[in-house]
């Protein structure tokens, strides 16, 4: 009997430490899941995802409203993007008449999913010196493609740095430092494309390309822009703003032009065709690549135009 007592009592003191074990495991994971609970955040393009992503990196989960290589002007969000708006955090948008031009379609989503401005959603544009479409400072009028100036890219990042430190104080070393790093590391490709572009002959500083959205480009690197059309919309290549252009390029000194990825090559190629001046390469505007491929993230979309640029009228 002694022996059956003794043998039973070791066995309930090992179900008494595999519970305590079982119950501690339990308790690690649910700490862990509370220490490692990550911030939603809802970008309008993958520009912004990607400078929100750079930042936030493993602390926030980053969804792209305009999917990569759509154009943002004019879009229909999904209801995956109306669920993921409803439910998330902080949305980060561009401003600058990009989202709320056109079909309005970012003023839209955000009434349907009462958020609510500068408490649910900012715009990381937000101290960008503005350039307007028609020269006058008009509401509404706002050239939306600030991010193609570096400098800008540098303010979209300490905005989006502010409100996620903002959203997540005990996380504000780590966003701050992130975005240091992240500015420094866009500093260095602006001041490199500056030297280079100063190479360039004068006859030759001129980007052609079919939408004007090289404006705060032109201005921060002191190289003229030309185009086809002012701004994506349903009005694009025209009989009337192809000959506009192929006039002014007849006879000039401009050695290529340019494509963008998130336009019909098919008015460029008509230019290129009238004029005998050859396409050089396609340029990134409104969206980085696919994952995986060149100018995938915003550092490598401007690294590749500044490159692509600057050999091309290097020619």
């Amino acid at each position: 009997m002694k022996a059956i007592g003794s043998w039973l009592g070791c066995f309930f003191s090992v179900i008494l430490v595999v519970f305590f074990l079982v119950g501690c495991s339990s308790l690690d994971k649910n700490k862990t899941a509370e220490e490692t609970e990550t911030l939603k955040v809802v970008a309008t393009n993958s520009i912004i995802a990607d400078i929100a992503k750079n930042i936030g990196k493993d602390r926030i989960t980053v969804h792209s409203i305009v999917p990569v290589g759509k154009n943002p002007h004019e879009y229909e969000p999904l209801p995956k993007d109306i669920k993921k708006t409803a439910e998330t955090d902080l949305i980060f948008y561009n401003g600058l008449n990009l989202e709320t031009g056109g079909n309005a379609w970012f003023e839209k989503l955000v009434k349907n999913t009462r958020k609510r401005s500068n408490k649910d959603y900012y715009a990381v544009s937000d101290g960008v010196r503005k350039i307007y479409l028609e020269g006058k400072a008009e509401k509404g009028k706002e050239d939306p493609h600030a991010w193609m100036d570096l400098k800008n890219g540098m303010i979209y990042a300490k905005n989006i740095e502010k409100q996620l430190s903002a959203k997540d104080p005990k996380n504000k070393a780590f966003y701050k430092k992130n975005r240091r790093a992240y500015v420094k590391k866009l500093n260095v490709l602006h001041n490199k494309a500056k030297r280079e572009f100063g190479d360039i002959p004068t006859k030759k500083k001129m980007i052609v390309t079919s939408e004007g959205s090289f404006r705060y480009f032109s201005r921060a690197y002191n190289i003229p822009s030309i185009y086809i059309w002012g701004i994506n919309t349903e009005q694009e290549g025209t009989p009337r703003q192809l000959e506009r252009l192929i006039s002014r390029l007849t006879d000039s000194s401009i050695p290529v032009l340019f494509v963008e990825n998130s336009v019909d090559e098919r008015s460029m190629k008509t230019v290129s065709k009238d004029t005998g001046i050859p396409i050089y390469s396609e340029l990134f505007t409104d969206s980085v690549a696919e994952k995986g491929r060149a100018g995938d993230s915003y550092y490598a979309m401007m690294k590749w135009n500044l490159e692509k640029i600057i050999s091309g009228l290097s020619q």
